[in-house]
């Protein structure tokens, strides 16, 4: 085990504050102890905000560029929370110099780009993982765990959506999101999660079906300063036209069952809404990201008349939740920010070489992150032949 961890996060937006925050509280999730954390830098080109998130979250320094982390000798992990696009390079250029490193979803904004970057971890001598953050949530995790276990039985049929509304509105400032190929919008930002979160459940999507990509939105206007996130900033009277989808839909032949997935930038209402009902064999279950502390479960007992769904509040007796958090006691609020500490937490144990039998569950690989834009490459494809049935 190292004397000590040096930890930085490139990139200061929304993101990128979760992961420097999540790398604060980790170290006081679970036993045994970690080695002590090093927060030494975060990276941003937009240097202001950068400093700003450093004194926030109690970081060493700011710096304007990724080859500055990169070339300090103190900074053992990184978390890659950019544009999709300056994935390969930064992840690449990373692993080159000895870092551990912990990128964003999705791998990359292409296919081939995602490809080498696995190939690139599997030369590395450093631990490369991706941040499936869905995995760690307790509700959902406990879904799995009851399908896993036989509560739930076989599973027959999954419906998801994920709907947001960060880009409903026309005065939505244009940014990188919407900037790209089919399938690098909606189905790439919001998605790459609704997917795993598919397989995690039923396992391995098999092909895809019908798929659809939408621009609801033609055009943008430019923002007259940085954009963060999903921040409306004061816009001017130049447009640029939308390159990818507000919206995308697919169905989903899974190792078990077959479902369907739908995903929206543009639900005016939803800010976050990840929803979804699996129906099994044995019964049913349902989960949705704005009541993260419980799930509801329906098992075919009892008299059919006075049967029905119930709600499970979620506790120290399900996944992650057990010293998971300072107060642990059933009832008590959490959601997809305690998830990230959760991430960075098995991340970091993983660096530190602890025992997976004494550590939590490691966080997914490249390959993972490779065969989930397979997936949604597959949609795009069969969006682009009119639904075709795409094998995976």
């Amino acid at each position: 085990m190292p004397d000590s961890i040096g930890v930085a996060v490139i990139g200061a937006g929304m993101a990128g504050q979760a992961h420097a925050a999540a790398y604060r509280v980790a170290p006081t999730l679970y036993d045994p102890v970690l080695p002590p954390l090093r927060y030494v830098a975060i990276g941003d080109v937009n240097e202001q905000l950068g400093g700003h998130v450093a004194r926030r979250y109690g970081y060493e320094s700011a710096v304007g560029s990724w080859e500055a982390v990169a070339e300090d000798p103190a900074v053992d992990v990184v978390s890659v929370v950019v544009a999709n696009r300056f994935h390969r390079q930064v992840v690449e250029g990373l692993l080159a110099a000895g870092k551990h490193v912990l990128c964003e979803k999705p791998l990359s904004d292409t296919l081939d780009d995602a490809r080498a970057m696995a190939a690139a971890a599997e030369r590395a001598d450093t631990v490369a993982r991706i941040g499936f953050t869905f995995r760690r949530t307790p509700g959902i995790a406990a879904v799995r765990d009851l399908i896993q276990d036989g509560t739930l039985g076989k599973v027959l049929h999954f419906s998801g959506r994920y709907w947001t509304d960060y880009g409903c509105s026309p005065k939505a400032p244009m940014s990188w999101r919407y900037k790209g190929g089919p399938g690098t919008g909606a189905l790439a930002d919001i998605g790459s999660h609704l997917s795993y979160v598919a397989e995690f459940l039923c396992g391995d999507i098999r092909s895809v079906a019908g798929g659809r990509l939408t621009t609801t939105i033609p055009e943008r206007p430019l923002p007259l300063g940085s954009v963060t996130g999903h921040h409306l900033v004061e816009v001017g009277d130049e447009y640029e036209p939308v390159e990818n989808d507000d919206y995308a839909a697919f169905s989903a032949e899974f190792a078990q069952g077959a479902g369907s997935l739908e995903v929206s930038r543009v639900a005016a209402g939803h800010p976050n809404t990840l929803t979804f009902e699996v129906f099994c064999e044995k019964g049913a279950a349902r989960f949705n990201q704005l009541r993260p502390a419980e799930i509801e479960l329906f098992l075919h007992e009892g008299p059919e008349a006075t049967n029905g769904y119930r709600t499970v509040n979620l506790g120290p007796g399900h996944a992650y939740l057990g010293a998971g958090l300072a107060m642990d006691a059933p009832g008590v609020g959490f959601g997809q920010n305690d998830a990230f500490g959760y991430q960075a937490r098995a991340f970091l144990e993983e660096v530190a070489g602890l025992d997976e039998s004494v550590a939590l569950p490691r966080n997914a690989s490249f390959a993972d992150g490779v065969h989930n834009m397979e997936i949604l490459e597959a949609a795009v494809e069969s969006a682009a032949h009119h639904g075709k049935k795409v094998v995976l």
